[in-house]
């Protein structure tokens, strides 16, 4: 069962970017869509350059999944599985994460 940890205010968010936020002594990397009205959450770490950057990637889409492309080597990860579009073998974790009551909440567990 998820257990939801509040993170901080909804207006904290960066519209079509990323924040972070330790969670639980783990980096969140927090991107907010509110256009699609999506909000996805994945570990800061890139596993590339072996440094907490993703919050601070680039984001859009590759053939209609949302994507953060790492700004140090540019690989790019799927905002909602957290999969690396370019080596299969590599996946950083995906979260749950939720806007209630103008709270954002994240879930480190299913």
């Amino acid at each position: 069962m998820a257990q939801w940890l509040a993170v901080c205010a909804e207006e904290d968010l960066q519209t079509d970017s990323g924040v972070c936020a330790l969670v639980d002594n783990t980096q969140v990397a927090i991107f907010y869509m509110p256009k699609d009205n999506k909000i996805y959450a994945i570990n800061n770490y890139d596993p590339f350059s072996k440094a907490y950057v993703l919050s601070r990637g680039l984001i859009g889409d590759i053939g209609g999944e949302p994507m953060v492309s790492s700004p140090v080597y540019k690989q790019h990860f799927s905002l909602k599985t957290g999969q690396c579009f370019e080596d299969e073998t590599i996946k950083v974790e995906s979260y749950q994460v939720r806007i209630e009551n103008g709270r954002v909440e994240v879930s480190l567990t299913e």
